[in-house]
């Protein structure tokens, strides 16, 4: 147990003092008072934030039987480093990621089979129809961008991804304020009163994935997310029929860090959901401990669209289970600033008209 003597205020981090006035520990830098087995309880919460200990099974993925992996090729761009893997009679000429030549590397081999697929649900056609709608509405889109840009290519793509499942112990403090306002004849006044909000409880978490390829943006996978691991099967290279498949070039073992990461702050917006009646809330201290931690090796279904505009190249990915289409577009600039102008212009109208009028007023 620490001594509350030389304990520091949880508001401010000052140390605290026993004042014989009021009986309590005071902090003289923010007047902030507290009891003594408060104080006690807080120290011995405290004592339970240890280091995170975040351990994982990484023993994902599978052997091909003999002859499994016959008729299967693979591709290598040159470019972005993608190997693509597809069927022997593929005409693969492009590289979905970057629409780069890609040439023949050899027969597959060298990999980890996968542990499931979740299989595509949605064609070209829907691919096709799902982009046009994704133009739609937006208000600062090029006109003639709809009218000059064309389809170069629409590939369907089975992406890389280890998913990660855990059951954690979490045991997360965080700080929040409060805040009164008041005023009288002299003056406004405001007053914020600081809290430490301890929780702590388990949570499991099932297949959260971790895109396995160097080669497609991390975020333009996590923006097409979610998918519906209930529709996953055991992987049958069947599956791979009429489409591509890449092979993971980032190991599950360096992935684990991205897995983490998703699973902290997870954790601790979950725990946040439970605190209610605060302004404000940071944390300000975790300790998070996995337990049955293990990773497998899945192939999810994404169409990969590449369209082309005044020399530039754009990509978009939609999720070939959920009809989820995703992709950045370019800018009018002209219409952006005209709206900008305008609703600027409009405001400082509204503004000047209510400075007149409480001017006539006073």
């Amino acid at each position: 147990m620490a001594d509350l003597l030389q304990y520091k205020c949880p508001s401010c981090g000052g140390r605290l003092e026993f004042n014989s006035t009021v009986q309590m520990m005071k902090c003289p830098y923010c007047d902030t008072e507290f009891e003594v087995e408060t104080l006690r309880s807080f120290d011995a919460d405290l004592q339970k934030e240890g280091k995170d200990d975040l351990h994982w099974e990484t023993n994902a993925g599978g052997e091909w039987a003999q002859g499994e992996t016959d008729g299967l090729k693979v591709y290598n761009c040159q470019s972005c480093g993608g190997e693509i893997i597809c069927e022997e009679s593929t005409a693969a000429s492009k590289c979905p990621y970057c629409d780069n030549p890609i040439v023949m590397k050899g027969n597959f081999s060298g990999a980890l089979k996968p542990d499931v697929v979740i299989p595509f649900k949605l064609d070209k056609k829907a691919a096709k129809e799902a982009y046009y709608r994704h133009l739609e509405g937006k208000k600062f889109l090029p006109k003639v961008f709809r009218e000059e840009n064309h389809i170069d290519e629409i590939k369907g793509l089975y992406v890389p991804f280890w998913l990660f499942d855990a059951d954690v112990d979490a045991h997360i403090r965080y700080k929040g304020t409060t805040t009164r306002v008041w005023s009288d004849s002299d003056y406004d006044y405001v007053e914020t009163s600081f809290y430490s909000i301890i929780r702590g409880g388990n949570i499991a978490f099932d297949n959260v994935p971790v895109d396995g390829s160097l080669a497609m943006p991390d975020d333009l996978m996590e923006s097409v997310e979610p998918f519906d691991f209930s529709q996953a099967v055991d992987f049958q290279t069947a599956y791979l029929s009429g489409y591509l498949a890449d092979k993971y070039t980032v190991t599950v073992e360096d992935s684990i860090d991205a897995a983490n990461r998703r699973i902290r702050t997870s954790t601790a917006e979950a725990f946040a959901d439970t605190v209610m009646g605060y302004e404000t809330l940071s944390v300000e201290g975790s300790s998070i401990n996995l337990s049955h931690g293990k990773a497998k090796y899945a192939m999810y279904p994404v169409w990969i669209l590449n369209t082309t505009w005044q020399g530039q190249r754009y990509v978009f990915a939609m999720n070939g289970q959920t009809g989820k289409m995703v992709g950045n577009l370019p800018l009018d600039k002209a219409a952006y600033w005209r709206n900008t102008f305008l609703y600027g212009g409009v405001t400082a109208a509204v503004v000047f008209g209510a400075t007149v009028l409480l001017w006539f007023m006073s």
